[in-house]
């Protein structure tokens, strides 16, 4: 049994944390630098926002690691440092986790390349899976208990985290960002993630979505996810890690519409949809986590919510995902396209 069996068994659902970019913005991060050098810089800031969220109540921290990887940080001249930077991220995260009064995960986060890969990009999925297993071995060097990998808009580039990771043999999850009208970048459905977790044959220990677009459209998609597991007969630990509200910006600064009512409203419908692991992801910060970790404390699960449960809590729904709810794929954006024949765009920084 794995340390996210044990504590999911012991505990029911699992708090994870907030945002790390948004909240080292906050610190100093300036727009363009790399927050995993920060790991090397500034340890003592990024142990301040672990310890943040540990305090505030979570189960489970993500390092400071998402852009961790040869190519991200190639973009910094520092595709040399993947072992020191993602080594110090777990080491720092471990060290905060082993402080607790309770047992915390630390979960090695793994974001995407930011290369497009086969058939639409110049990437292939062996290459890509090396540049991942580079990364997860640091982490698992560092201390982690698994490794998160997230953000995902691609089937190939999920398969090739998925094998990369596969060489350190510790447990796996694995998020998507449905952010383009139930949709990911690269046009995949909760029903199409579904479909390939259960296919897959290095099948991660849970599924589920990360960022995207606001809370209600992410529980949205968990809901698809859901009714897809029915119909294939698949049960999985599903994960939600929505954003906190909607971003703007405001006097030259990104805003987060999210207050702490409405991220513990999306806690307790995330809790109804089925998520076992409930966190939150940009515009997160300990304020918000910490309303959440009453709200779950003090909400038992109820019945899956409908349209108009979540859109009178959490806001509008897209039409793509409302369509999907609805169990009408045609609806909002058409029939899906081919893999091929899909437009690609480079996937963004997760903040």
């Amino acid at each position: 049994m794995t340390i996210l069996s044990e504590l999911l068994e012991e505990r029911g659902v699992l708090l994870a944390d907030g945002a790390t970019g948004s909240n080292l913005f906050r610190m100093g991060l300036q727009s363009g630098d790399s927050p995993e050098l920060w790991n090397a810089l500034f340890p003592d800031r990024i142990a301040t926002n672990y310890r943040s969220f540990i305090e505030a109540g979570s189960d489970l921290i993500l390092t400071n690691s998402f852009g961790g990887n040869r190519f991200r940080l190639g973009l910094h001249d520092s595709s040399d440092r993947v072992h020191e930077l993602n080594i110090k991220a777990a080491n720092i995260a471990r060290a905060e986790a082993g402080k607790a009064s309770k047992r915390i995960i630390v979960a090695g986060s793994i974001g995407p390349t930011g290369e497009i890969l086969e058939p639409l990009g110049l990437l292939g999925i062996e290459s890509a899976a090396e540049v991942f297993s580079e990364q997860a071995l640091a982490l698992k060097k560092g201390g982690v208990d698994l490794l998160w990998i997230e953000t995902m808009s691609s089937l190939e580039e999920a398969e090739a985290a998925l094998k990369g990771c596969s060489k350190t043999g510790l447990p796996t999850v694995l998020t998507f960002s449905v952010d383009t009208n139930g949709r990911t970048m690269m046009g995949l459905t909760p029903a199409d993630i579904i479909k390939f977790a259960s296919e897959t044959t290095r099948q991660p220990q849970a599924v589920g979505a990360n960022c995207g677009i606001g809370a209600a459209d992410l529980v949205a998609s968990l809901i698809n996810m859901h009714s897809a597991g029915n119909n294939l007969s698949f049960s999985t630990i599903i994960i939600a890690k929505a954003n906190c509200g909607v971003p703007e910006y405001i006097d030259g600064e990104i805003v987060y519409s999210g207050t702490e009512d409405i991220m513990s409203d999306y806690a307790r419908i995330a809790m109804d949809a089925g998520a076992r692991i409930i966190g939150g992801c940009c515009g997160t910060t300990p304020s918000h986590i910490r309303a959440m970790r009453v709200a779950i404390d003090t909400h038992q699960r109820g019945n899956l919510p409908d349209i108009d449960k979540i859109e009178t809590s959490l806001g509008p729904i897209t039409a793509g995902a409302r369509s999907q709810m609805l169990g009408d794929l045609s609806i909002a954006g058409g029939a899906k396209r081919p893999l091929r024949e899909r437009k690609s765009r480079r996937p963004r920084r997760n903040p």
